[in-house]
């Protein structure tokens, strides 16, 4: 474990990286006394600041749900970060890349809950009952932290690389068997670049807010009626650039589509 006061100074350096757009050096490879429960603390304070200022929260994230994501991080478990409705874009008009320093986006499926959702013994059916509708998204992932080499302490310490989330409007119930397993394909400029299934989200999607739900109750935290909960990638993150249209399918569940632009960064 490291002081409260390192905690504070991490934390600042992460808030003046977004800030200014201007990455820094991997947090952990520096600080083997560096432990997970640091790097969500990190995550909180920086969380805080943005509530403190106005921002309002509206979900969490899962993330390194799938083989495919824990492979390319190079790590073994999920993590999960904050949602605030400044990082919610609306998909139907172009988005600008302006504010991002490394953006990468991530093809998922959203949990909106009619009920809220608490305990440790959660289950993936307890989920589905709990979930008003199912929506294909979009995560835009950024990282502030130089070159994306993150390993799990650094990426929770950045509230899990959240950026941005784009939410398709074809609505499908949570106990749709497709939610379960359903082929998943991204698109950028009209070339695929990556595909995958909702069955490598923790075997289920479901199952991975179930997870989520279930580490939340050791500190007594519940889920909120209306909460947005993205269950974690399908595919591989891939780069994004302004001019890139990305489109996300998932077969039988909807589509989303984007437009990016902007300036870009060098």
């Amino acid at each position: 474990m490291i002081t409260a006061d390192h905690r504070a100074a991490l934390a600042d350096a992460l808030w003046a990286a977004a800030s200014t757009q201007t990455p820094i050096p991997p947090i952990a490879p520096h600080l083997p006394e560096l432990e997970l429960a640091d790097a969500y603390a990190i995550q909180q304070i920086n969380i805080a600041r943005q509530v403190d200022a106005g921002a309002r929260l509206v979900g969490h994230k899962l993330g390194l749900t799938s083989p495919v994501m824990q492979q390319m991080m190079g790590v073994n478990t999920p993590d999960f970060g904050h949602l605030l409705d400044t990082m919610m874009f609306d998909a139907s008009a172009p988005v600008s890349l302006d504010s991002f320093i490394q953006p990468r986006v991530e093809l998922e499926l959203a949990f909106v809950l009619a009920r809220p959702l608490s305990g440790a013994d959660t289950t993936a059916a307890d989920v589905i009952a709990a979930t008003d509708h199912v929506v294909a998204c979009l995560e835009l992932i950024d990282s502030r932290i130089e070159d994306w080499k993150i390993g799990l302490l650094d990426t929770v310490a950045d509230n899990a690389s959240s950026a941005g989330v784009l939410l398709g409007t074809e609505r499908f119930s949570a106990d749709d068997p497709l939610v379960t397993d359903c082929q998943a394909r991204l698109e950028i400029n009209g070339v695929e670049v990556a595909t995958g299934s909702s069955a490598d989200v923790i075997g289920a999607p479901a199952g991975a807010v179930a997870w989520l739900v279930r580490q939340f109750a050791e500190f007594g935290t519940t889920l909120d009626a209306g909460s947005v909960v993205l269950s974690g990638s399908c595919t591989r993150a891939i780069d994004v650039a302004p001019g890139d249209n990305v489109v996300g399918r998932f077969a039988g569940l909807g589509s989303i589509a984007v437009q990016f632009e902007g300036k870009g960064h060098s």
